[in-house]
């Protein structure tokens, strides 16, 4: 019998993409504007719908792997200027790429600065695992650890963040539709625009080819958070909106086994 509670999976089918992928933020190539994209972002406990319409749409291609975001904002903030600052106490976008034994989190704000973490579940960190201790010793290494996020602890229990890993190769780009910090002034929102080339992936891929073939299914999310309410006014400490593809079920967006099922065609977009 399905649980109904349990949070279900959303599925996107990403498309190979015909043309090049200028990552200006922009978002304005016909691939883009042909791409499906996602439902709109829900509340990560509840599954309501967002305050504002957030969505994003995949692309692919030989080279890489392809993110665009649009995110409704009328009041578009940001603070954090310098790379790998804590970008979750921004407004931002999340996306998260996820292997058997290890995830991939990268976060954005209006700003274009990013953060980036490679996430190990300890019980493979050890010798004979799959990822050599000798390179992945947290002990050598700049490494935050968490069991779960917002209370909820993951049954596989603490994973180990590598801060000091950097996705090779890695574009983006934002686009805001108005001023940033300007409450005067009445914002659109922001589009980001990722790309991650094939062989960062070689750590996530579990043997699979790279790029995919036909019909290769991956896990992968993507997510925003919100560190002001409605109204643009700042949450009190330890609160804040997260809105993700589909339901967690809990205020934690590292649960891979939730995280949507993207099945990657040789098909170009309709259009």
């Amino acid at each position: 019998m399905i649980d109904s509670h349990e949070p279900k999976p959303a599925r996107y089918t990403c498309y190979r993409a015909r043309g090049p992928i200028r990552v200006d933020g922009r978002l304005d190539e016909p691939d883009w504007r042909n791409a499906p994209k996602s439902t709109r972002f829900v509340d990560i406990v509840t599954g309501d719908p967002a305050w504002f319409d957030t969505r994003v749409a995949l692309l692919w291609d030989d080279q890489a792997l392809y993110f665009g975001f649009w995110a409704e904002e009328p009041n578009v903030q940001a603070t954090f200027t310098e790379r790998d600052s804590k970008i979750w106490f921004d407004n931002d976008l999340e996306l998260f790429i996820a292997a058997r034994d290890a995830y991939y989190e990268f976060e954005i704000n209006a700003f274009n600065t990013i953060y980036e973490v490679f996430w190990i579940w300890k019980d493979v960190l050890k010798p004979g695992g799959p990822y050599p201790a000798a390179e992945w010793n947290p002990a050598r290494r700049r490494v935050m650890t968490i069991a779960g996020i917002g209370g909820h602890i993951h049954p596989r229990g603490e994973r180990s963040g590598f801060l000091d890993w950097d996705f090779p190769g890695l574009e983006h780009a934002v686009h805001v539709d108005g001023t940033v910090n300007d409450p005067s002034v009445a914002d659109r929102g922001w589009t980001a625009e990722i790309a991650l080339p094939w062989e960062g992936f070689r750590l996530l891929a579990d043997g699979r080819p790279l790029p995919p073939n036909n019909g290769d299914v991956w896990r992968i999310d993507c997510s925003r958070f919100q560190s002001v309410d409605r109204g643009g006014k700042p949450f009190p400490p330890g609160a804040g909106a997260g809105w993700t593809w589909n339901r967690h079920g809990h205020y934690d967006s590292h649960i891979p086994e939730v995280f949507p099922y993207v099945t990657f065609s040789m098909e170009f977009p309709a259009g």
